[in-house]
């Protein structure tokens, strides 16, 4: 090997090195920019608060959903996220660059609403390829961009069709992928799939989950849907009257709500009024009813006192249960039974007051236990019991 050679091997290992820090330093500089800060953003409205001093980080490439009743402030939250609403007070930051004053056109955020927003006169194609236009791509990127895109939502064959002629899942598959056409650091989605079928709904969550993982683009999600937050987000906040009332995996939230709020908000709860009361015997607690069961009280909430509220999830109360010394045990009858396929739901009647429902998971050969008005027993274990002192959760 001359030194010639040596010289220009040495320059193409020098050119290679240099190309891999170059692409290492684009992909921690891509992963950054997906960062998203708010701080104590607020908005009001004629002297109402509909968001109240939220704070938030979200991990760039991370998929977050903001839950929340009507009026909680969740998609006024996303709207001052994509540009389209003023905050009162507070920052936004996205990728440590502060955005919260800058025009929609300048955030470089993808946006899918609710009814889609397509131009309806335009081919899905062009639909695809607005967005670099308007950013004076050349024709060769755009055709590339729209090809891949196309095959990644699952549509190279709708390319020259317009929005009328596709179904409502067709179009939201061309919305999102106009939306990430451009490569945009955050996807913002305005309940996506609200205007979708209950089956298609379902489906449509897990394609987004899992282009979620191909692409790695954070997203923020707003729905007030339980199920579609559950599937398909890595984290769930939940709001309520303008304010974060909780934040955490959505395992975490279902299995240890702080508040009674959050615990009915989140799949189904059977709640039981009562009073925490030392027992006669012992320095054990339990809950009173005004119907008169008498339900012990974990030993994590044994220092509790007052009007509360019992909480047990459905699914976890055992249909003719045999008593244990970690389980409660109570007789009552049957109110109503419901068959929904999957599940059969038992409302179950302890006295005139204290009315629970049972889930039932709807197994081969299962079949309805009992009928309207037969004697049942029902049980559940104490950690499965949740307690929620009234003072501190309305």
């Amino acid at each position: 090997m001359t030194s010639a050679d040596v010289v220009s091997q040495g320059i193409v290992l020098k050119e290679r090195s240099g190309s891999q820090v170059n692409r290492t330093a684009q992909d921690e500089s891509k992963s950054k920019s997906g960062c998203v800060q708010l701080s104590g953003l607020t908005k009001e409205y004629g002297g109402i608060r509909a968001v109240d001093d939220v704070s938030l980080e979200i991990a760039a490439g991370e998929f977050v959903t903001v839950l929340g009743p009507s009026g909680s402030g969740k998609t006024t939250v996303l709207m001052m996220i994509a540009g389209l609403a003023e905050p009162s007070a507070g920052a936004i930051a996205i990728g440590g660059r502060d955005i919260t004053h800058l025009r929609p056109q300048h955030r470089n955020l993808g946006v899918v609403f609710q009814s889609y927003a397509l131009f309806p006169h335009l081919t899905v194609t062009e639909n695809i390829a607005f967005p670099l236009r308007m950013r004076r791509k050349n024709e060769s990127d755009i055709c590339r961009k729209v090809r891949e895109i196309l095959d990644l939502v699952r549509l190279p064959d709708l390319a020259q069709r317009v929005p009328g002629e596709l179904s409502g899942g067709q179009q939201q598959r061309v919305a999102l992928a106009r939306a990430l056409v451009f490569d945009p650091p955050v996807l913002l989605l305005d309940e996506p799939l609200s205007a979708l079928d209950k089956k298609l709904r379902e489906n449509m969550q897990f394609e987004l989950r899992e282009l979620h993982r191909n692409l790695g683009v954070t997203i923020i999600n707003v729905t007030h849907d339980q199920s579609e937050a559950l599937v398909m987000s890595d984290r769930v906040i939940i709001m309520r009257d303008g304010r974060i009332v909780q934040s955490g995996s959505p395992s975490e939230l279902y299995e240890h709500p702080k508040s009674s709020f959050v615990a009915d908000f989140l799949g189904t709860s059977n709640f039981v009024k009562g009073e925490v009361q030392k027992s006669r015997d012992s320095d054990e607690s339990s809950l009173v009813t005004v119907g008169g069961l008498r339900c012990r009280v974990p030993q994590a909430d044994q220092g509790l006192k007052g009007q509360a509220r019992l909480m047990i999830r459905p699914e976890r109360i055992v249909l003719n249960a045999v008593p244990t010394a970690t389980q409660e045990h109570f007789v009552g009858r049957i109110a109503e039974i419901a068959y929904t396929g999957d599940l059969i739901r038992y409302r179950v009647a302890l006295n005139d007051q204290d009315v629970i429902e049972v889930t039932l998971q709807n197994k081969p050969g299962h079949l309805p236990q009992g009928c309207i008005g037969s004697e049942v027993t029902v049980g559940w274990s104490l950690e499965d019991v949740h307690i929620f002192v009234e003072s501190t959760t309305q």
